[in-house]
């Protein structure tokens, strides 16, 4: 059996009045006949009222009667029960989790940084009293299980090659959802419901960060050049095309060759050009 039960307790108000009443009697029955017998009844009293609890708002707590469970009385307020329930107090909370940042080797072997920001809250009191011990626990290492299982599932994040490749720090909200998935599925078997589980810090390890940054601006860098090349043959042909057309100037293969470098030059340069003005012929 692996199902919660709920069960419903006596109101603590109702009994709390009912022993008083007994109390009183017993109190003036004591002075009355002097019998000792009432002093018998009034530690039954005293015994009878551990039976009294309270549920605060969102919290439950468990009943267990001599190793069998009974029933979780989830309703708020002061109650009474059977004094020889045992009860485990199993908050209904929503919580925040918040782990620790662990060093793993995403998929393609780079050592990286990562944690993961967990809300959770318990959904199946039973589960999380008997099938698991110290559910809390339990929590923290499967999160972090399934953050180094997802970490190793994706890399890190993409270059030249594997463009359409889904990654750690581009594909956010597939990982994210993964993440969540792994983490609900690891936790089922402790009644643990999880509301939201993301990346909350990522990086590459220290010994690797100024080499990979390195390189992530070498490609970021190539490509831009890339850009402007592709940019800057266009006007070039826009431009030879429009010279060609309105019959501005007749070029032989030598004066294309020359305009096409000069024009590269000055559209894909680091550095402003230098004009030089030729005063000659263009051979000259």
């Amino acid at each position: 059996m692996n199902k919660e039960k709920r069960i419903k307790a006596i109101s603590g108000y109702i009994m709390l009045g009912a022993l008083l009443l007994v109390l009183i009697s017993m109190i003036l029955g004591l002075i009355i006949t002097g019998k000792p017998f009432f002093i018998v009844l009034l530690l039954v009293l005293l015994f009878i009222g551990k039976g009294f609890f309270i549920v605060n708002p969102n919290s439950s707590k468990v009943m267990v009667l001599f190793g069998a469970y009974k029933g979780t009385v989830k309703d708020n307020g002061f109650f009474w029960i059977n004094p020889f329930y045992t009860k485990q107090r199993i908050s209904l909370r929503a919580r925040n989790f918040y782990s620790e940042r662990v060093k793993v080797n995403d998929k393609i072997g780079n050592p990286i940084l990562i944690n993961v920001i967990l809300v959770w809250k318990v959904k199946n009191t039973y589960r999380a009293a008997f099938d698991v011990d110290q559910y809390e626990d339990f929590v923290r290492v499967q999160t972090d299980a399934a953050v180094r299982k997802l970490a190793g599932s994706y890399p890190y994040d993409n270059f030249a090659d594997g463009k359409n490749e889904v990654t750690l720090l581009s594909g956010m909200d597939e990982v994210n959802e993964a993440l969540e998935n792994e983490i609900t599925e690891r936790l089922l078997i402790a009644g643990i419901e999880v509301t939201e589980a993301r990346i909350g810090y990522l990086a590459y390890a220290p010994e690797i960060a100024n080499s990979m940054l390195k390189r992530q601006q070498a490609v970021a860098i190539v490509a831009a050049r890339k850009k402007i090349v592709e940019g800057a043959v266009g006007m070039v042909e826009d431009a030879l095309f429009k010279l060609s057309k309105d019959n501005i100037i007749d070029f032989d293969d030598d004066k294309k060759a020359s305009m096409v470098s000069n024009l590269m030059v000055v559209l894909c340069g680091d550095k402003e050009a230098t004009p030089v003005i030729n005063t000659g012929t263009l051979h000259s």
